[in-house]
């Protein structure tokens, strides 16, 4: 592949955030049952996935993505293109916006996914491992007893795409327009050389706008992901690290008294 034509951007990093991960659904009787045709010792749906958060547009910028799966499934390494999507997309209501492969089994296993981006940003591609999950899990029962009661296993991974001085055509497609979701792109040159993407993206409202570094401000069912959630969870991390450190200060204390005792018992035995 020939190199990018025209300069970097100095001074400039364009962040796009995407999720990436995997959703699974034990089969049953009632509201899951198994299809024709699929084994009877598959226990499980599943689907792996690379989409944008609350499903933007991410195909400017992420043209490709390959799925390696375990060496047991038929045709284990799938690639998915963006631009066989979108032909796919022409005449349907629903666009599909994601890179999705569908399957079905019984193991869990480790899933390679290969990202491959747009030519002209000269970036070479990004590997990314997820282990399926099949079974409910959380850092808690009441975490493990919530995913049971949906009947999903939803193992998502939150992401930020860095691209540091992109070259000027990738910085123009990145940049070419924030637009509501459905409105369409305005595409033109990017405006703004030297400004990172945040500073570029409109108010945010709690709206999600196409083209944008932006995450949603609140979290909605499907959605983890979002400011709230960031916060909920920085929260988190300030409160463990405050009882660590409550803890080592109790630690300092004994050890300095334990410390005090000891000398005093070498001074007695010295007397």
């Amino acid at each position: 592949m020939a190199p990018p034509a025209g300069k970097r951007v100095k001074g400039t990093q364009v962040y796009r955030p995407f999720i990436y991960g995997t959703t699974a659904r034990a089969f049953n009787e009632t509201t899951h049952p198994r299809p024709a045709g699929v084994p009877p010792d598959h226990t499980h749906s599943w689907e792996v996935f690379v989409k944008g958060v609350e499903d933007t547009d991410i195909f400017y910028w992420l043209r490709r993505v390959q799925f390696k799966l375990h060496e047991s499934i038929p045709n284990h390494l799938r690639t998915i293109d963006a631009e066989t999507i979108t032909r796919e997309n022409e005449g349907n209501i629903k666009k599909q916006r994601a890179f999705v492969v569908s399957e079905t089994g019984w193991g869990e296993f480790e899933i390679t996914i290969k990202l491959y981006y747009d030519s002209k940003s000269g970036e070479k591609p990004q590997t990314l491992y997820h282990h399926l999950r099949l079974h409910p899990y959380g850092r808690t029962e009441a975490e493990k007893e919530a995913m049971r009661s949906t009947g999903e296993v939803v193992a998502w991974t939150f992401e930020e795409q860095l691209f540091n001085e992109p070259f000027e055509d990738f910085y123009n497609i990145l940049t070419s327009g924030v637009h509501d979701k459905g409105a369409g792109s305005k595409a033109g040159k990017g405006k703004g050389k030297g400004k990172s993407a945040q500073q570029q993206q409109p108010a945010e409202t709690g709206d999600v706008k196409e083209r944008s570094a932006m995450i949603p401000l609140t979290t909605k069912p499907g959605q983890p992901f979002s400011r709230e959630a960031e916060a909920a969870e920085v929260k988190q991390i300030k409160s463990a690290t405050d009882s660590v450190n409550d803890m080592i200060r109790e630690i300092n204390k004994s050890v300095k008294a334990k410390e005090a005792q000891l000398v005093a018992l070498k001074a007695e035995g010295s007397a």
